[in-house]
């Protein structure tokens, strides 16, 4: 299938999502006009047993390749490079525009900004999101989950959308955030949604203690910092992003 939406973003961020239909070797072809300049990335991609994992990590430089083959103002001709922080997240070697990353069995998608951080997650809305509710969700969003019924399927599907959105959305911001030691419940607050087709949320994160900025009176100035998110449901899926 190749490239499946590409998506120009308001304040000059763009979003592309790859399909993942190619074999290993037909996504390699793709990137053999710049294969030599990929050689450590690609050598770092054939040590993944699973050609599963090989095949999303090559869907994300295909959409690479993709965003920088062409020059443009805020983006320079490729072929770049991507590198990877010690706590994994990833970054552009050879630019500083800023890069967000994510990837199913199904689609990967990157988001990119000239100078503005950002976030991006995709996830099926087929998974099982047990763990999540249990784990990563706050009494209050809990209770805002639509009712488990399993004898209404289409109600189960929209519980399972909103689980999506939830986890995409902090995921999304555990990635613009670019931080260790975050807990998912306690440390992001996401606001009441009603699931459309696509749709804007409001997410809030809340800084350790230690980080908090006194003024002269001795009040906590930057206890939580409110973040605006779109998303957008789309072939089983859901896609969240931020920019900022």
């Amino acid at each position: 299938m190749g490239l499946y939406l590409r998506k120009e973003l308001k304040g000059g961020g763009t979003i592309a999502v790859w399909e993942i239909t190619e074999s290993e070797r037909e996504l390699l072809d793709i990137l053999a006009s710049d294969q030599e300049d990929r050689d450590q990335e690609l050598e770092e991609i054939s040590l993944y047993k699973s050609e599963q994992a090989r095949r999303e990590k090559l869907s994300v430089l295909c959409l690479v390749q993709e965003l920088f083959k062409e020059p443009s103002p805020e983006y320079p001709l490729g072929p770049v490079h991507i590198g990877h922080h010690e706590n994994g997240s990833p970054y552009i070697e050879n630019d500083s525009t800023r890069i967000s990353i994510t990837h199913t069995n199904r689609f990967s998608a990157v988001i990119i900004h000239p100078s503005e951080e950002v976030g991006i997650d995709i996830e099926s809305i087929k998974r099982d999101f047990t763990a999540v509710e249990k784990r990563a969700l706050n009494d209050e969003e809990r209770e805002d989950l639509v009712e488990k019924d399993e004898s209404d399927p289409e109600q189960m599907e929209e519980r399972n959308t909103q689980l999506a959105i939830y986890w995409c959305a902090k995921e999304a911001l555990y990635k613009r955030m670019d931080r260790n030691n975050v807990d998912f419940s306690k440390d992001m607050e996401v606001d009441r949604f009603s699931v459309r087709d696509e749709g804007e949320i409001d997410v809030v994160f809340k800084y350790p203690r230690n980080e908090h900025i006194l003024d002269e009176d001795g009040n906590e100035q930057n206890e939580e910092e409110e973040f605006e998110m779109q998303y957008e449901v789309f072939e089983d899926h859901v896609m969240v992003w931020m920019v900022g």
